[in-house]
């Protein structure tokens, strides 16, 4: 059919996007460096270049600024994308729908070979997401709101821990020792004690998946809040509130004083409630899910959206100022490259941390080393996305995505005139 075809051209874009999509995998790539990419070997006392004040103010700044903030932003962007994609194939009379939905299983097949080497990729659980999005796509404002609302209000989770503690309460439970107090000698696990790619692999589809899954879908539910920012980002994209922002820029620094006084009051509310035990959400077996808990996630989970909220907002409020422009600019070649840049950042810090790669090297250096390094890599993936998108239309792997997509190689070099 020529109508599907035309919609393979390429995309008009809306710069601020690609530019806060750069943005966002700053965050991604300097949390993830701290983080050692999930990748852990033989502990070493050979420790390299370690600050320990400095050490531990760039900690501070990866778990109360940039953790789950930054890739909040990512989530966001990809429920606004999705309806971009939407409305575009619905004004050329066409439908997207099997489209789209066969370029989610493609993501999630990318995603899951990713996590061959990078545990912690996420777009393996955006492809689930991303279908999730299509039967909301016709769905009235209120109730998209309305569903982000319990999202983000921990319903999953607080369903989940009711049903638990109801189980809980009404089961035998045997509470005398279980004759497995000692665990006996603890041999180190395969990838550690014989450390190879293939080991590797196996560990992380074998162990870490599973993880992954009750990380997003147990009781810490981070996945709902993802969930939530497609939504999000569903309803941003719809009201149409990015192909409007110089005209309503009272509003928008409105909201950036909103989310970040949001913020700062669901923070001081956390300070002053007693501090619990998150840990307990991973292994609750046996032991009761307290209200004061669920309550603890709410507020965590909401106020680092609100935050989120803050940091978008407060980019686009730069981004609209003229002396801020052409410096955020800078930030769009690595956005519309957002994919190859994301995957490549796993396969960076696979070959930096992987105790078969440079593990042994890397894996003892301080946080702050870490966290300079991760600049520097960023600052490389930025001057080679604008080299590569002076000869090219799209990112390697945006441009294989597209093809897919679309069953059928799409153009790929620029018509140099």
């Amino acid at each position: 059919m020529t109508k599907s075809i035309s919609l393979s051209s390429p995309l008009k874009r809306i710069s601020i996007l690609d530019a806060l999509r750069g943005f966002a995998l700053l965050g991604v790539i300097l949390i993830h460096m701290i983080q050692h990419f999930g990748i852990f070997g033989m502990p070493s006392e050979h420790e390299v270049l370690r600050f320990p004040m400095l050490d531990d103010a760039v900690q501070w700044i990866g778990n109360n600024i940039i953790m789950g903030r930054f890739i909040n932003i990512f989530a966001f962007l990809f429920g606004i994308s999705f309806f971009i994609q939407m409305d575009r194939a619905e004004k050329k009379g066409v439908s997207f729908r099997f489209r789209f939905i066969w370029r989610m299983i493609l993501l999630l097949v990318l995603g899951l070979l990713s996590h061959s080497f990078f545990n912690l990729e996420i777009i393996s659980i955006y492809a689930f997401f991303g279908l999730l999005l299509l039967p909301l796509y016709r769905v009235k404002n209120w109730i998209l709101l309305t569903l982000v609302a319990l999202l983000l209000l921990g319903a999953p989770r607080i369903i989940k821990a009711l049903n638990h503690n109801s189980n809980l309460a009404t089961a035998q439970v045997e509470t005398s020792a279980q004759g497995n107090n000692d665990p006996g000698e603890r041999t180190l696990p395969e990838h550690v004690a014989n450390p190879s790619f293939l080991n590797t692999a196996k560990h992380n589809y074998n162990e870490r998946l599973l993880g992954k899954m009750n990380y997003q879908f147990g009781y810490m539910g981070r996945g709902y809040v993802t969930l939530a920012l497609f939504i999000l980002g569903l309803y941003v994209g719809r009201i149409r509130f990015f192909e409007s922002l110089d005209q309503h820029k009272k509003r928008n620094v409105k909201l950036f004083i909103g989310f970040l006084s949001g913020t700062l009051l669901i923070t001081l509310i956390q300070n002053i409630l007693p501090a619990q035990n998150i840990f307990l959400l991973f292994r609750p077996d046996g032991q009761k899910i307290p209200s004061a808990l669920l309550l603890d996630r709410t507020l965590a989970d909401t106020g680092m959206v609100l935050f989120t909220g803050a940091l978008t907002m407060g980019f686009v409020l730069l981004y609209q100022n003229k002396r801020f422009t052409k410096y955020l600019e800078v930030l769009s070649p690595y956005g519309r490259t957002a994919l190859t840049n994301y995957i490549m950042q796993g396969v960076i810090g696979c070959l930096l941390f992987a105790p078969w790669a440079f593990g042994t090297y890397f894996g003892n250096w301080g946080v702050a080393a870490l966290f300079l390094l991760g600049l520097v890599i960023y600052i490389v993936q930025i001057v080679f996305s604008r080299l590569w998108l002076k000869r090219y239309l799209y990112g390697p792997l945006e441009w294989l995505w597209r093809s897919g997509t679309f069953l059928k190689l799409q153009p790929f070099k620029r018509t140099i005139e």
